[in-house]
């Protein structure tokens, strides 16, 4: 089969798939409320998936909300009140782990995702990335270090990685770190030693865990906690602070598009995967605009050209190949992803499940030491 003839089979498929969609739910909703985490990665959503579907669609409407960081606890007061008013929401894999658990996310069937283009099916194709049947993927990112380069000591090399932080002799200066257990725990242990195969069992531990905090004391009076992900950007181009933990492709937006002077520090970065959950419950008619706008947005295509907006690789197997240059700057995008082999020299895998687990128990935990 031609190339040709494989995308114009893979479009007649997706047209075909929509009207059934159509045709087995009735009338579908005219809008929907995608939820999100604002700034340069909602962008690339916009770009790279609403605003081309729209265009297919007429009449059809997206409201956006930067409400991800507070999924979890938002869609559970929702669900309490028995009033829905989202219709997607994207979220990392152990949030989208702990809603589904607790029924506050709908089961989805792969079957209902569009194949690849060579026919492969949409399980295979995201393989391992579907951690949950209420998931599905989108990319895969991770959160690193930024360090502002004009401020790096002289006669001293910059920083490489998570472990910078806690040197306040070296590299004096504020630092920006996350609120929130995730992260700062796990760089909190490896960086006093405990070996990466080890450091979710010691995290089990109460010692282990006092063990952490002891860790974050060393720089705790240093720190700056912020909770929306455009924050540290932001402290990090006022110069407010020296270092900062953030997300990849916001890093990547500050250096490459803005020309900030914020230099990359990868070493024991935090690989996670993010993706959609749809809140369980919703009327028939909503759910058939959702289930639509997903067969679309999350195909092979549609995963390659949000790379070409952010540096997050795509979660699909076929995407990656797609990959190529900033919609914009025309650069090649490879090199900027957390994926890439010159900067995932040494990786943190996330462990979702494990967090789904103890999320809410350390959540807590964190908060009083950080009221202390």
């Amino acid at each position: 089969m031609t190339i040709k003839t494989s995308i114009l089979a893979t479009t007649a498929l997706t047209v075909s798939a929509g009207l059934a969609l159509a045709e087995s739910h009735g009338n579908m909703a005219d809008s929907m409320t995608l939820v999100s985490w604002g700034g340069a990665y909602q962008a690339s959503q916009q770009k790279a998936y609403t605003e081309p579907y729209l265009a297919e669609n007429s009449g059809v409407s997206v409201t956006w909300d930067e409400s991800s960081p507070e999924a979890v606890a938002k869609l559970r007061a929702m669900n309490e009140a028995g009033n829905i008013t989202w219709d997607l929401v994207d979220v990392e894999a152990a949030d989208a782990i702990r809603l589904c658990d607790e029924g506050l996310a709908m089961e989805w069937d792969s079957e209902d995702l569009a194949a690849a283009p060579d026919g492969t099916s949409a399980e295979d194709d995201f393989g391992d990335l579907m951690v949950s049947d209420c998931f599905i993927p989108q990319i895969v990112f991770s959160t690193t270090f930024g360090y502002r380069t004009d401020m790096v000591p002289e006669g001293v090399e910059p920083p490489t990685g998570a472990c910078d932080v806690f040197d306040l002799e070296k590299y004096p200066g504020k630092r920006a770190l996350n609120k929130q257990p995730i992260a700062n725990m796990e760089w909190a242990l490896l960086c006093d030693g405990v070996a990466y195969e080890d450091v979710y069992d010691t995290l089990e531990t109460d010692e282990g865990q006092a063990r952490a905090f002891a860790k974050l004391d060393t720089i705790k009076a240093e720190t700056i906690w912020w909770s929306a992900s455009a924050e540290p950007i932001q402290m990090l181009a006022d110069g407010e602070v020296f270092m900062g933990s953030a997300y990849n492709g916001r890093l990547f937006s500050a250096i490459v598009e803005q020309n900030q002077p914020i230099g990359m520090a990868w070493d024991w970065q935090m690989f996670d995967i993010d993706g959609w959950v749809v809140p369980a419950g919703l009327p028939e008619d909503r759910l058939a605009r959702v289930k639509d706008f997903l067969f679309y947005a999350t195909d092979t295509q549609r995963l390659a050209d949000q790379a070409k907006y952010i540096s997050y690789g795509p979660a699909r197997a076929s995407s990656a190949p797609l990959v190529g240059q900033h919609a914009d700057l025309g650069i090649d995008m490879a090199p900027h992803m957390p994926t890439d082999p010159n900067n995932a020299e040494n990786t943190f895998v996330n462990n979702y499940t494990w967090w789904a687990d103890y999320r809410d128990d350390l959540d807590a935990k964190f908060q009083a030491w950080l009221a202390q």
